[in-house]
């Protein structure tokens, strides 16, 4: 099940509704004139994502090979481009 929207002020007006939602498990995408703006979710969903995430990135530098650039001087690590 997806994140219901909420709007900013309705937020406000029932954040102790909202909070309830979100201990039953529910997520909100919170809205300022009709742009999200936030995600209120259980924090283990947040957790979770976190993990997979992590997890998904380390697999990914892993996969990659090495790549020898040779060795630079200072002077070229801060080039200024100009």
């Amino acid at each position: 099940m997806g994140a219901k929207s909420i709007s900013a002020a309705e937020a406000n007006r029932n954040f102790s509704r909202l909070l309830e939602g979100v201990r039953k498990g529910r997520s909100f995408v919170v809205t300022s004139h009709g742009k999200p703006v936030a995600k209120i979710e259980p924090a283990e969903v947040s957790s979770r994502a976190e993990s997979a995430t992590r997890r998904a990135l380390l697999h990914r530098l892993r996969s990659q090979p090495a790549i020898d650039a040779g060795r630079w001087t200072r002077d070229e690590l801060y080039e200024d481009g100009a």
